[in-house]
């Protein structure tokens, strides 16, 4: 039976996401900081789905981590679906700070354990992420998140490098979803093509088990980052690009 650990399985993406893998038989392990909402999944399924209390930006991330995949029995993929972002056009610079220590400290510190766990013990393991198309290009209304997405997409790209180099058994999937109506989205602004986190988990689910290295959801997405990716930047930094 697979095992896969969810990080960040308490809502939106991550939860339906978890939800997808337990109604598929996997065992699960979940973790978040609200455990009172991972007991709900353990619920579903208490013989197959574990669940621990875990913040990514917490200086015992990788303790509760480790304990996780003990008690889960082992890993096979880890599902990193922890991330925060706001628009920020005033630079605030408390939530700069927090959108770097959670995607950016957080996300490398959760992910490099994962790597070096499944080369030390030289597994065949997959690791998958959810990062954004925000990462395609700087966008001004969001400079930290958009700047910590792109971080996400080339640290995984250059971990798919070292692991060919290092002739390791790693699988990447690198996920980048559109707007998706969670929590992450706030009541502020107005957001185009707007997906549902439910359609939008049974997407993710085949993309990692179809293993592909990078999947954006969904095809209207792919369109407008290929676009994106065909302007100019000095036509880019002119585009009033906001919400």
């Amino acid at each position: 039976m697979k095992r896969i650990i969810i990080v960040g399985a308490s809502s939106g993406i991550g939860r339906c996401v978890a939800l997808e893998f337990i109604n598929r038989g996997f065992r699960v392990g979940v973790a978040a900081r609200r455990v009172d909402k991972l007991n709900e999944l353990v619920n579903i399924a208490p013989t197959r789905v574990i669940a621990m209390s875990l913040d990514v930006t917490a200086s015992n991330a990788i303790d509760i981590l480790e304990q996780l995949i003990s008690r889960l029995g082992g890993m096979d993929i880890l599902f990193l679906a922890s991330g925060v972002g706001n628009q920020n056009p005033e630079l605030d610079f408390n939530i700069e700070k927090r959108t770097i220590l959670t995607n950016v400290l957080g996300f490398t510190n959760i992910i490099d354990y994962t790597f070096k766990y499944f080369r030390d013990n030289n597994f065949s393991g997959h690791i998958s992420v959810i990062s954004s198309i925000a990462g395609t290009k700087g966008l001004g209304s969001a400079p930290s998140y958009s700047a910590t997405k792109g971080y996400q997409n080339t640290y995984i790209e250059a971990l798919e490098q070292l692991a060919v180099m290092q002739k390791l058994p790693i699988t990447f999937t690198d996920i980048r979803p559109g707007f998706v109506a969670t929590a992450l989205l706030d009541d502020k602004h107005n957001y185009p093509l707007l997906l549902s986190p439910e359609k939008v988990a049974k997407k993710i689910v085949r993309a990692v088990l179809a293993k592909k290295h990078v999947a954006v959801i969904d095809w209207r997405y792919s369109i407008l980052t290929f676009l994106w990716s065909l302007i100019p930047r000095f036509i880019w930094r002119r585009l009033p690009i906001r919400n």
